[in-house]
């Protein structure tokens, strides 16, 4: 397959999973966005600039993770490969459970798509399987390609389709959030890798944890899709925040102290990151800010030592890709 385009420009959102009960499945794309113009080149050199999160910090190369993921997308369609010139503007802080990865990865799948010949080969099915062998679970892929809230589940190995081509079996629905809901992030100044992050979760839990589990990721859905009143009995959790306490503690206190305010608090994917799932309080008693505005001053007690409290939109859009001309 040939190179159709020679400059696209992508757009893809953080993301938010698990959202408490919806360990590896549910996710949320949210209004903060990396931004990357990609330029194939005549030469077979590759240039990775950065600004704003990882500056400095990230591969500057072929190890940079959107390039990996571009290669691979090109590789899976028979495109030939070619030099790159990417010049990177991301908003999405690494480390810290808000899907900085699943951003790259999507990302450069993305442009892959809007380089080649047809865009087709690079569909949302194949888009969603690849991110999923280069990420390892596409709970934070599918909303960072698709927009909106996700489910995300893998399927027996079917005989044709996507697990023909050697992808895994993944799909994924997207569901529309009730416009009521109003995330906010609440990042602190440290990282945590993913992997610190799985290590301290059990091989196994107790089979009243998970059907207790998975009446709650039932509700979860409901609550987010048509009652955001019930968002925190949905939001509690005996799968993986617990057993993550020891390596976030004061991500963890804020939860808890959130919740015991009545706010939708829970560990934003692997964490640190908190998110609340707040609710707009305008309509209600005629003020700006959302449900948690208070709670959250409250719970820090006027000192935020260095995090950050993001009020996020969901992004209803997901990741995007056009051509631009020279």
């Amino acid at each position: 397959m040939r190179l159709r385009a020679a400059h696209v420009r992508v757009r893809v959102p953080a993301t938010s999973a698990n959202l408490g009960p919806g360990f590896d499945a549910l996710g949320v794309a949210l209004g903060l966005h990396d931004e990357i113009d990609v330029r194939a080149l005549g030469t077979p050199d590759v240039r990775v600039e950065v600004t704003g999160e990882g500056a400095g910090e990230v591969p500057d190369g072929e190890d940079h993770l959107v390039v990996r993921a571009l290669r691979a997308a090109l590789d899976h369609v028979g495109a030939p490969q070619t030099g790159l010139h990417l010049v990177c503007r991301n908003r999405v802080p690494h480390g810290r459970g808000l899907g900085s990865s699943a951003a790259a990865v999507v990302a450069g799948i993305l442009a892959a798509r809007g380089l080649v010949a047809d865009p087709a080969a690079l569909d949302d099915d194949v888009a969603l399987a690849l991110a999923t062998r280069l990420e390892g679970h596409p709970d934070n892929a599918a909303p960072a390609l698709l927009g909106g809230l996700t489910v995300a589940w893998s399927d027996d190995a079917p005989a044709g389709g996507v697990a023909a081509t050697g992808l895994p079996p993944v799909r994924a629905a997207r569901l529309a959030v009730h416009p009521d809901v109003a995330p906010v992030a609440i990042v602190p100044p440290g990282h945590l890798s993913t992997h610190a992050a799985r290590g301290v979760l059990p091989a196994q839990v107790p089979h009243a944890d998970a059907a207790w589990q998975a009446g709650r990721a039932a509700l979860l859905v409901e609550a987010l899709g048509r009652r955001p009143d019930l968002l925190l009995a949905a939001t509690g959790d005996r799968l993986h925040q617990g057993y993550r306490r020891a390596v976030m503690p004061a991500s963890l206190a804020l939860v808890d102290a959130l919740r015991a305010r009545g706010v939708a608090a829970v560990v934003s994917g692997a964490g640190p990151t908190v998110l609340a799932l707040a609710r707009h309080a305008g309509e209600r008693d005629g003020t700006e800010g959302t449900d948690a505005d208070a709670a959250v001053a409250d719970a820090f007690g006027g000192v935020m030592a260095g995090w950050r409290v993001l009020p996020l939109p969901v992004d209803a859009t997901g990741g995007t890709v056009a051509t631009l001309l020279d």
